[in-house]
């Protein structure tokens, strides 16, 4: 590891150190921690095991029996206020004999019968004005499950920010837990405010407070001015502690440099009492403090953990991947690498202690947050033994770590990278690129003249003429501004990575990683924030109005309405995870009329050029299960080979993710759909009764 080593840091005690090297001599040579958190047949985490894998061991369904499959049921998302473009990005959960969801903007919790999808009861939060401010009020993306002296315990954080504790049972508040909450319609037990905790200490809430004459107003939550944070994911239950992230305002809406900052919460599961607070922009004395120059880190906000966590229970740590800090588009007010943003944490479930972390992007300015839950596994790397996490990334790079050391498992470089060209801007001369696995796709290196498209010699060409008007760079070639003086249209920056809607799946019995991904080419200017900033719009938090803020578009075209670079254009790959190799790869989705249909295309064949957007997919015994945004089929794949084996219809095209348990006897594999005919909602199929 080169470079600033404040981007990768460990702070292990060295007893500690000493006591998780005699854990290694003692384990057994099939793994480290063989606890994933999910009984076999059941899906307690929301992506399926505490390890984030979407790994399920179930086989009644097989290659054999999968065209076989039928409709058990279908389940309605517009039956709770769902929006009707919405997609529907909440997996449910399967625990104990039911089924757990969250739907609609009001984030209602849902458990369901798991062999008919008929409603056993439903939870509510109380209306708020905080609900009515938050930015993403359809984001839930499922429940966390604890057990608390034997008791079933649901755990919900809503848009609102309150943390809330349910009978599993029941749906009701749990008694004797959290705080009272001073706003009518809300119990006297089995919910806590999250806000008030993160704003305690909070430098410009206490001037506020102090200097403003302010008082806290529980239902409309901070005042504007000091900003506003919400939630997407659930809390994560992890030896007996709920670990609780936030997220606040997409960059590409904020205008102003001052937020909240998305501290990381913990709370007893059992009493609902705080137990700590880690403060993702460090505080004078802390660890990164300086990395936030300007002043940066009094006033501004993100860093927040929007993606699903994942821990290891006996190593009783939690993994927590986090977001760039307040508008991601341009770093000026905030000149420094800004721990920690855009870092992959280990944090210590009992204290909140950092055992150790790495930051993936320095100064991000260009939205690379860390969109997708990090993975644990347990890896064999050069006949060694290693208890490992790995996490993906926007820019279709992986990170793999010694989970419990932090050291990566193969070499990270600091590499040079262009620099900013935007008046007052600030960028970092260098960015870490992990030297294997290798990148999704090769155009995170730039787009080269062997990447171009090349189906004619006249498309070639055109596509080569086109790149003239343009300056085409790696993943991190700086944004330009609207107005510059350059003799070229735009910046352009290639990659080809994950996302939320396209999340990895791990399969632990053969450490392989399948990750969907396709090349893409992006600009997208700066303009002044004054020329943006909209005082009424709800998404307006802060004070100062920043120099410089997200502008229009400005991509590449290619020639003809084609893309610029070569087919395939969306893909589905497998990693050996011990070796850090892909092994295969496969074209994914039906390629659209306009391209199958094309003049400049006839007579060849492009059925191996994929398309329609990203698959996502999680695997089941010898299955791995795939959909995608455009098709309305589910498919079943060899997972040592990506080679189609069985197909059935599904109502619409399927959506963020899927899940699969075992009830009664019988395997379903549960599906999240969406569009118009069925808005976020899911289709449950099974074999013939």
């Amino acid at each position: 590891m080169t470079g600033d080593p404040q981007r990768f840091r460990r702070a292990i005690p060295a007893a500690l150190v000493a006591f998780a090297l005699g854990v290694l001599l003692v384990l057994p040579a099939t793994g480290y921690a063989q606890d994933r958190g999910t009984p076999d047949g059941e899906w307690h985490y929301q992506s399926g095991d505490a390890w984030g894998t979407r790994y399920s061991p179930l086989d009644q369904i097989n290659a054999q029996n999968f065209n076989d499959l039928e409709i058990a049921w279908i389940f309605r998302g517009d039956n709770f206020g769902q929006v009707p473009t919405a997609q529907s990005r909440s997996t449910p959960s399967y625990i104990d004999g039911v089924l757990y969801t969250v739907s609609g903007e009001r984030r209602t919790v849902v458990a369901m019968d798991p062999a008919t999808g008929e409603t056993l009861w439903v939870f509510r939060e109380p209306h708020t004005e905080r609900w009515e401010r938050s930015m993403r009020r359809n984001y839930g993306k499922g429940v966390s499950y604890g057990e608390v002296d034997g008791r079933g315990v649901i755990y919900i954080q809503t848009p609102a920010l309150f943390l809330w504790a349910l009978d599993a049972k029941t749906g009701r508040p749990l008694e004797n837990w959290g705080r009272p909450v001073d706003i009518e319609g809300f119990p006297e037990t089995g919910v806590v405010d999250v806000f008030e905790d993160i704003l305690e200490g909070f430098g410009p809430w206490e001037d506020y407070l102090a200097g403003e004459g302010g008082s806290w107003d529980p239902n409309h939550g901070p005042p504007r001015e000091i900003g506003y944070i919400t939630s997407s994911s659930p809390p994560i239950f992890a030896n007996g502690v709920v670990v609780v992230g936030s997220n606040g305002e997409q960059g590409y809406n904020q205008t102003r440099v001052e937020n909240i900052p998305n501290d990381i919460m913990a709370y007893d599961a059992a009493t609902g009492e705080t137990m700590w607070k880690f403060h993702v922009i460090p505080r004078p004395g802390e660890v990164g403090h300086e990395t936030w120059e300007n002043d940066a880190w009094y006033w501004s906000g993100g860093a927040s953990s929007w993606a699903p966590m994942t821990a290891d229970l006996e190593q009783g740590v939690v993994y927590i991947p986090t977001n760039p800090g307040t508008i991601d588009y341009f770093g000026g007010h905030r000149p420094g690498c800004n721990l920690f943003t855009d870092t992959l944490l280990a944090l210590d479930i009992q204290t909140g202690e950092r055992r150790w972390h790495f930051q993936t992007v320095c100064n991000d300015q260009w939205n690379y947050d860390l969109p997708t839950a990090p993975i644990i596994a347990d890896l064999t790397v050069n006949g060694e033994q290693v208890p490992a996490v790995i996490q993906t990334t926007k820019q279709g790079l992986t990170f793999t770590f010694n989970r419990i050391t932090g050291e990566p498992v193969w070499p990270i470089e600091d590499r040079p990278v262009a620099q900013t060209q935007v008046p007052g801007n600030w960028t970092s001369p260098t960015q870490p690129w992990p030297t294997h696995p290798e990148p999704f796709e090769p155009t995170a290196y730039g787009l080269t003249d062997e990447l171009v498209i090349d189906l004619t010699p006249e498309l070639r060409e055109e596509a080569l003429e086109i790149m003239q008007d343009y300056n085409i760079g790696d993943l991190y070639m700086p944004r330009l501004h609207v107005g510059h003086d350059l003799d070229v249209i735009n910046n352009i920056r290639c990659g080809g990575g994950l996302n939320i809607t396209n999340v990895p799946t791990f399969d632990p019995t053969t450490n392989i990683m399948y990750v969907s991904h396709g090349p893409s080419c992006g600009g997208g200017y700066v303009m002044p924030g004054e020329d943006a900033d909209d005082p009424d719009h709800p998404a307006t938090t802060g004070r100062t109005i920043s120099q410089w803020v997200a502008g229009p578009g400005g991509g590449i075209a290619g020639p003809q309405d084609l893309p610029i670079f070569k087919p395939p254009w969306n893909r589905l790959s497998a990693y050996d995870m011990n070796t850090g190799e892909r092994l295969w790869w496969v074209p994914i989705g039906e390629v659209a009329d306009n391209i199958r249909n094309h003049p400049a295309l006839a007579g060849i064949d492009t059925s191996e050029f994929g398309g329609g957007g990203r698959s996502i997919q999680m695997v089941a015994g010898d299955l791995l299960l795939t959909t995608g945004y455009t098709e309305p089929v589910l498919h079943a794949r060899d997972k040592s080979t990506g080679e189609i084996v069985g197909e059935v219809e599904i109502p619409v095209p399927g959506q963020y993710g899927m899940m699969s348990y075992m009830h009664e006897g019988n395997q379903y594999i549960v599906v999240q759909i969406g569009g118009m005919e069925y808005p976020s909602s899911l289709v449950a199929l099974r074999l013939p009764q």
